[in-house]
């Protein structure tokens, strides 16, 4: 199989539609999601299970259910929107140029909550914060949204337990009703 390189290929594109509630964002999209052109597209990635399981959503759905996300009251985007194998090849004036896209994002659409899938999305967000980041609600806000902090649910990132992690999106879903 030839090697892709992450410049050719396109961004993907934001789920989001006005009225939404949370706004899930992640820090770039994977070589795998921009392939397929969904969100959270690893193979080994948790995020539509976890979901499912904490009840933010009603029925089983995968990646290529992105875009029913709305049906929640949902949406998805990421900081930066160039697909990279890793994060080791964002550049600083990246996460410049997404934080200030977000803010527009989050202006423009007034989600409550801007949930941060990853405590690298939130020191990526917030990188004058200094110090441990829990998970959870957090006492920054971009613009009119709180903001809540998941693990990473990438099979890659071992830093929380599968409990753990459906527990904090369990705490997001009840900050949700």
């Amino acid at each position: 199989m030839p090697r892709i390189l992450s410049t050719a290929l396109p961004p993907l594109k934001d789920r989001i539609r006005p009225g939404v509630r949370i706004l899930f964002v992640g820090i770039n999209p994977g070589i795998r999601s921009s392939v397929t052109g969904h969100h959270f597209a690893g193979f080994s990635n948790r995020f539509w299970k976890l979901l499912y399981e904490s009840g933010l959503v009603s029925e089983r759905i995968s990646y290529q259910d992105d875009d029913r996300l709305s049906e929640w009251g949902y949406g998805i985007t990421n900081i930066v929107p160039r697909p990279t194998p890793g994060i080791d090849t964002l550049r600083p004036d990246e996460y410049v140029e997404g934080r200030a896209r977000l803010r527009r994002k989050v202006y423009r659409y007034r989600p409550a909550v801007l949930a941060a899938v990853g405590i690298t999305v939130f020191r990526a967000l917030f990188p004058e914060r200094k110090g441990a980041v829990s998970l959870g609600l957090q006492p920054e806000r971009v613009g009119p949204s709180a903001v809540f902090v998941l693990p990473n649910p990438s099979g890659r990132n071992a830093n929380f337990t599968y409990k753990e992690m459906l527990a904090a999106f369990r705490d997001l879903r009840r900050l949700d009703r």
